[in-house]
């Protein structure tokens, strides 16, 4: 086997848009440069404005139309018959609250049914046209019948828990209706076909008033509520409806919770609500920067980061299956043996950390469920575990479901998120998180692996029969051997950090040296002991020790080969792949290196989107089109193994290429430009002061023998290899490296696209 890499610790923080006092480094000379700026030229209003999902026709469907969220509350718009235009109301945190002790959590612990508000046409409806304006968050458009037109405006807001809708229908159409329709608060997987015996309803919804305010009450079996309250205000032709949405469990504070939403919003100007949500969004927009010369996947790309922007923020929900975009569907809830994972990578890179924080708030949240999870033969005050889907609180025991056996446990779900927590310290680089929070979750994680392990007749230690998601039961499972090594590794890595002497570092060195070999076989990776990959499998779980961990890497002795081996053989059964298959060979792609087939790989994710980027397998699933962005960030920046690489996977069609402010781990932030296939500029700032080690034969251009940082200490370049420099950046130094025949202002702004058709939404075509 390769040997495989070290775990370094590397994160970063957000800095202004305009960067003054840069070092330019001139390619070719040992002497030292002087000062310059990086100008970031990025008209945001403009340039989102390229990307607004457009629609020349009404959305039919979820998967069509337009939607908004703020990161708690959501809605999503499309025509729900021939007289009515549907606003669906969501709210990420209504779930069930009954005992789950035998793990049937997405009948007994979802995500549950609210309702939805339909504008009510007096007249056929033939037509319309809309728009989601991403620079401001906010949906607009126009519904055509047969007897006027309607025009709508809406937000959720981003402060509060208030959707806004704003009518203005013309004189044929002033006797339309907004029209509330509750839906009952069951099981969505019951809803969906997928019932389970003997499932018993929540009771019916039931209405109540408070003054002008109107409020829908749904109760639940076991105690605790939903209550939806909307009041409707007429100011001439123009109508707005505010609405608020309120869960409490085990209380009734949800009906005056919703009522004091509504009566204090509504004493607001509506002008006012529009402006203080577009604020934030403006504010929020300039932390990363990325241009691409592809008009779709540039398009795409920003969706993707308004899209995490209305699905959740720091204090409020975690990112489940839909998000706050409530749909009916058999997936009610968090799935952890993939689609959280997924769902959170694409926050790290793209410097948006403060949402992200959502994630690991809720793991630390909810540590007794953590300890509750396990199954009761391996039950301690230190032994943390996960299963499969939960709702908000994360409590599932953990178990495979009724198609495998007894006793066959899918070990993996909780080391994996940890990784994605992970992924956030060594982006922020908070050692009181990884200290108080990440630090004792990890160990109670692998404290599981450690009371499963066994030693085997080779003297090395193996893991029992678990659960390898999505493809079935195997020993020494891929999986489970990539996350123990890692944990391990990263647990010792911290404790050094932190100066921790923990009395188990002893146990987690001899895993180390002693732990079974990966199973391979002349296909690569295998499943697991005795299991090869001989079935399509939608999931690469088996690969993980390449993707995400980068245990295996082509830095190693006979990485490349093993990777592409593993690559080609998983993607050639591919009859039962799904859009994440190609979202993760995308990344395994620019893991090696190849941005042309990255770019091919990612492009079989186009046949899986909505129009409006949503994603459905069966039913709403918001991971995978999240994922693509991520694998757009590997194509462009990758920093693995404590090592920056820029632009280590672009496709030879794209020429012209430029970021800004994208993070990576070791505390930095890099912003770069490509022009004609060269590379015009890289700034790197450091914002921790870890050691900055930068792969140069990307570069295209030689570097000097010494630099000098902002505020003028010289810095030695280091060459710790042939392909390797280091230099030795204090906490907020920076600089920019350059070839020769650079501007002397090195600049980041849009690229040009081929054409700048909005892709997204149904728009006409060219």
């Amino acid at each position: 086997m390769p040997h495989e890499g070290v775990i370094m610790t590397r994160a970063l923080f957000p800095v202004s848009v305009w960067l003054t006092g840069c070092l330019l480094l001139v390619a070719g000379s040992a002497s030292l440069a002087t000062a310059a700026t990086v100008d970031v030229d990025v008209d945001w209003p403009t340039f989102l404005g390229r990307h607004d999902m457009v629609w020349d026709r009404l959305p039919q469907t979820w998967l069509e139309g337009p939607y908004l969220g703020n990161g708690m509350m959501g809605t999503l718009i499309y025509q729900e018959n021939e007289r009515a235009v549907r606003f669906d109301v969501g709210r990420s945190d209504v779930q069930d609250h009954r005992d789950d002790s035998y793990g049937m959590s997405m009948f007994t612990r979802c995500r549950l049914p609210i309702g939805y508000f339909t504008l009510e046409t007096v007249g056929t409806i033939e037509g319309g046209s809309g728009r989601l304006d991403l620079y401001n968050a906010e949906a607009t458009g126009t519904i055509r019948t047969d007897r006027g037109r309607i025009e709508y405006r809406s937000i959720v807001h981003t402060d509060e828990m208030l959707i806004l809708i704003e009518i203005e229908p013309d004189e044929g159409e002033a006797d339309c209706r907004l029209e509330w329709n509750a839906m009952q608060a069951d099981s969505p997987r019951q809803l969906w076909g997928r019932g389970m015996e003997g499932y018993l309803s929540n009771p019916p919804a039931r209405y109540d008033s408070v003054g002008p305010v109107r409020v829908c009450i749904q109760p639940l079996l076991v105690g605790g509520k939903t209550a939806t309250a909307w009041y409707e205000r007429s100011e001439g032709p123009t109508r707005t409806l505010y609405i608020s949405v309120a869960h409490s469990f085990p209380d009734a504070a949800a009906f005056p919770e919703a009522v004091e939403v509504v009566n204090r919003m509504r004493a607001e100007s509506v002008e006012r609500l529009f402006e203080t949500h577009r604020a934030w969004w403006h504010d929020f927009w300039p932390a990363n920067f990325v241009s691409l010369p592809d008009s779709y996947w540039e398009g795409f790309y920003w969706i993707q980061i308004y899209k995490l922007a209305s699905a959740t923020r720091s204090d409020r929900a975690l990112i489940d299956l839909m998000g706050p975009w409530f749909q009916i569907t058999p997936w009610p809830g968090a799935w952890w043996n993939l689609n959280v994972q997924l769902t959170y990578w694409p926050f790290y890179a793209a410097n948006r950390l403060e949402p992200a924080e959502s994630l690991w708030r809720h793991l630390d949240t909810y540590r007794h469920n953590l300890l509750a999870n396990v199954p009761p033969a391996y039950r301690g005050p230190d032994v943390m575990g996960l299963g499969r889907a939960t709702g908000q609180d994360i409590y599932c025991p953990m178990h495979t479901g009724p198609s495998v056996q007894p006793d066959v446990y899918e070990f993996s779900n909780l080391p994996w998120i940890l990784h994605n927590v992970w992924l956030h310290y060594r982006h922020a680089m908070d050692d009181a998180m990884l200290r108080d929070v990440l630090f004792p979750l990890l160990r109670s994680s692998i404290n599981f692996y450690l009371r499963v392990l066994e030693e085997g007749q080779d003297g090395r230690y193996h893991l029992p029969l678990s659960h390898s998601p999505e493809y079935g039961a195997a020993e020494d499972a891929n999986i489970d051997l990539a996350l123990l090594r890692w944990g391990c590794r990263t647990l010792i890595a911290s404790a050094e950090r932190l100066g921790i002497d923990d009395p188990l570092r002893a146990r987690w060195e001899e895993v180390l040296e002693r732990l079974v070999d990966y199973p391979t076989d002349e296909d690569g990776f295998m499943i697991g002991r005795d299991v090869p990959y001989a079935k399509s499998h939608r999931h690469f779980s088996h690969l993980l020790m390449i993707y995400p961990l980068y245990l295996v890497n082509i830095d190693q002795e006979g990485g490349r080969e093993l990777i592409t081996r593993s690559l080609d053989h998983w993607h050639s059964l591919d009859d039962r792949f799904c859009g994440y298959s190609y979202t993760a060979g995308s990344s395994i792609a620019s893991a090696l290196g190849d941005g042309n087939r990255s770019l091919e790989m990612l492009n079989g994710l186009k046949r899986f989107l909505g129009e409006n980027t949503m994603y459905e397998e069966t039913g709403a699933c918001i991971e995978t089109p999240l994922a693509g962005a991520q694998s757009l960030h590997d194509m462009l920046i990758q920093s693995w193994d404590g090592v920056l690489r820029v632009f280590p996977a672009i496709p030879d069609a794209w020429a012209d290429v430029a970021f800004h402010d994208l993070r990576t781990e070791g505390a930095f932030l890099v912003s770069a430009a490509r022009r004609d296939g060269q590379v015009r500029f890289v700034r790197i700032e450091s914002l921790a002061g870890e050691p900055c080690i930068l792969q140069t034969d990307l570069l295209g251009f030689e570097l000097p023998d010494a630099v000098r940082t902002t505020d003028g200490r010289e810095v030695t370049v280091m060459r710790i290899a042939e392909d390797r420099v280091e230099f030795d950046l204090n906490k907020g130094e920076e600089l920019i490296l350059a070839p020769p025949d650079a501007p002397s202002k090195p600049s980041v702004a849009p690229v040009a696209l081929p054409t700048e058709r909005h892709r997204f939404g149904l728009p006409g075509t060219d």
